[in-house]
């Protein structure tokens, strides 16, 4: 039995305030990051004209951008599609995360203000908020990307380290593509949870050794079920008859 194509009916941008190629950008991204458009997906340019009503210039442009971003490759003899990552490259990249986050919490500990300090304990308490508030699981995952995407403005403001900052931004898209992955596992929102509130108390203590033991902690879980749920999509794309 063939696998149901995927809604892509909501790739349709208004014309808002914002220039038009950062709508497409963000409509196209969302749509890889919530895997409407599938891992290892052509991306036919005649096809993203007709869905999201913008000229053959602005989807052009906005494609060498999702490139930039490691969210779309181009393949000889196919053309642009969504990045597909191996195991090894997600788990090269878990393990930049690691001592990137690791080495900014500590810093976070050693350097925030208190000001900064309470507004990451908001964005917590925002976190267990959203998840307490919400029945569907989707809405709890988009939701939980959402947050968390607040909760790391003000974490890697707060350890006042730019180069940390520009790397992990540099990462940034990616990252929230396996995050996705991760957070699609049943029980990994809650445990996500308290593996950053773990992080927050460690600094909220100002013990930096213990928030980064905690933040590292936190990703090597976030790996462990992102590289599960990253095998389970390639077995299923696998599944899918080639169109």
């Amino acid at each position: 039995m063939s696998t149901p194509e995927p809604d892509v009916s909501s790739l349709r941008v208004g014309r808002v305030a914002a220039p038009l190629r950062e709508q497409v950008t963000d409509v196209l991204r969302e749509a890889i990051l919530d895997f409407r458009l599938r891992p290892g997906e052509r991306l036919v340019e005649r096809d993203l004209i007709e869905k999201t009503g913008v000229s053959r210039a602005t989807i052009r442009e906005v494609l060498r951008q999702l490139t930039a971003e490691g969210l779309v490759t181009v393949i000889p003899q196919r053309g642009a599609v969504v990045v597909e990552l191996t195991r090894k490259e997600a788990a090269d990249l878990y393990e930049v995360r690691t001592m990137l986050e690791g080495l900014a919490a500590r810093l976070f500990a050693e350097r925030a203000t208190d000001e900064q300090v309470t507004e990451l304990r908001g964005q917590v308490d925002g976190m267990r908020k959203a998840f307490d508030d919400l029945d569907s699981a989707d809405q709890r995952i988009q939701t939980m990307l959402n947050v968390k995407d607040r909760y790391y403005d003000v974490f890697l403001a707060g350890c006042g380290n730019e180069q940390i900052r520009n790397i992990h931004e540099g990462l940034q898209a990616r990252v929230r593509l396996m995050r996705a992955t991760s957070l699609g596992r049943p029980d990994r929102p809650a445990q996500t949870l308290t593996e950053i509130d773990a992080v927050v108390t460690a600094i909220e203590a100002r013990d930096p050794a213990a928030a980064e033991a905690a933040a590292k902690t936190h990703v090597e879980r976030a790996a462990e079920q992102g590289l599960e749920g990253l095998m389970r999509h390639s077995e299923d794309s696998a599944s899918v008859p080639a169109s």
